[in-house]
């Protein structure tokens, strides 16, 4: 809550030694409050399927999620913050870190890194098919569970690419199992 209203944020998060990051331009009103001691809650979710029952009652989803409360703390060593920043990149693009120009202290200091401590948290998971009423079961009407899934495509370059460049084997994330 700041100012009286929450406030929600879709941002990218990594774990990393016991800790969830999350990380933001230093100016985001979102890492002001947090770094000034405001509590979150941190909130990730998984769809995994839509869940067709026989009425429109017991219809319903798949999902993973992970509900985490606390304080975090601010990550303020350059040399520490440098590499929450490599293993965010790895968990995204293996291999990645490594053919990128170094990062620069500037762009280190633009950025608030956060760390929450993975003491407690909540995790609820609804899986498999359709609970529908027992009468209902015997309806001449198709239920079962429609899959659904995140997976990347084909890199697309960028208008400004050098000619002549094409994406390394490690970005090409539409070819891995």
């Amino acid at each position: 809550v700041v100012d009286g209203a929450p406030r929600v944020i879709p941002t990218a998060h990594w774990v990393s030694g016991g800790r969830l990051y999350i990380h933001g331009a230093t100016k985001a009103g979102f890492a002001k409050a947090l770094t000034g001691g405001a509590e979150a809650c941190v909130t990730v979710t998984l769809l995994d399927g839509l869940v067709m029952a026989r009425s429109a009652f017991h219809h319903s989803v798949n999902y993973r999620s992970v509900i985490l409360y606390g304080r975090p703390h601010e990550v303020t060593d350059p040399a520490e913050k440098t590499e929450a920043f490599r293993h965010f990149l790895e968990r995204v693009a293996p291999g990645r870190w490594d053919t990128l120009r170094p990062i620069q202290d500037k762009e280190v200091k633009a950025t608030t890194v956060l760390a929450f401590d993975l003491d407690e948290a909540s995790a609820k998971i609804r899986s498999g098919p359709p609970i529908d009423d027992e009468e209902d079961y015997a309806l001449p009407i198709w239920a079962g569970v429609i899959p659904v899934t995140t997976r990347t495509g084909a890199p697309q370059d960028d208008p400004r690419l050098a000619e002549g460049l094409t994406p390394p084997e490690h970005l090409r994330l539409d070819t891995h199992p």
